[in-house]
């Protein structure tokens, strides 16, 4: 493995309302610090950016206040310096290498619905470092970045991708299809990927094409594995 290869970057949202409601938001905590313990604990170096950089908003829901509550990767980042400094002070998503990284992955919640999109630079990342043969990771409403993506034609860099994301069941469920700018499983499979999941709010990890997906808070652990397991398959077949 290369110096550079030994990094992966974890992109978080910026935008902390929802939609015009007030209602704060944010990326989602479990997202953040389940894969961040994976990498960290496989020996990777992990750099957090946002859309904007600097510290990005939280999801509150996703952070109960009494730390017992907490998950135990959530309340392990919040105990480690490092981390919580690195989170202060994220990356401008703008200024990450493609060719830099393992792996880019974005962590969900659902300030990512408003801001991941349309974003241009986000789009150049993940575009740029699938073209260079890095794994794109994703969970939960995280996948929502992956629409930024484009190919040299203009078409989805989804196209024809098996894919996973928060299921448009989930987002009725949880009472803001209505408040969303679209539903994100619809949106993928109208951008041509090829949409798999399971039942509402079970875990689920789906690997096609370089794309590590998940479901749900729930499956962050698993697509953080899985994403590990891919990059190590990669170097191997590289070695031989």
């Amino acid at each position: 493995m290369a110096q550079q290869d030994a990094r992966i970057a974890i992109v978080l949202t910026s935008h902390g309302t929802l939609g015009t409601t007030g209602t704060p938001t944010g990326f989602h905590y479990e997202e953040l610090a389940a894969p961040y313990w994976a990498f960290v604990d496989a020996g990777y170096a992990v750099d957090i950016a946002s859309i904007a950089g600097g510290e990005p908003p939280h999801d509150p829901s996703s952070l109960p206040g009494d730390p017992a509550e907490q998950p135990g990767s959530v309340a392990r980042f919040r105990a480690d310096p490092d981390a919580c400094a690195k989170l202060r002070e994220t990356v401008p998503v703008g200024e990450l290498d493609p060719a830099g990284y393992a792996a880019i992955f974005l962590a969900g919640g659902h300030g990512t619905m408003w801001d991941f999109p349309d974003n241009a630079e986000l789009g150049r990342l993940l575009t740029a470092a699938h073209g260079h043969g890095r794994i794109l990771g994703a969970v939960c409403h995280g996948p929502a970045g992956l629409i930024a993506a484009k190919r040299a034609d203009g078409s989805p860099l989804i196209r024809g991708v098996r894919l996973n994301a928060f299921t448009d069941a989930e987002e009725q469920q949880v009472g803001l299809a209505e408040t969303v700018p679209f539903l994100l499983e619809s949106r993928l499979k109208e951008l041509g990927a090829r949409f798999e999941k399971s039942s509402p709010f079970r875990g689920c990890a789906v690997h096609d094409q370089g794309f590590v997906t998940g479901q749900n808070p729930r499956s962050s652990r698993a697509v953080a594995e899985r994403i590990l397991t891919v990059i190590a398959e990669n170097d191997t077949q590289d070695a031989a």
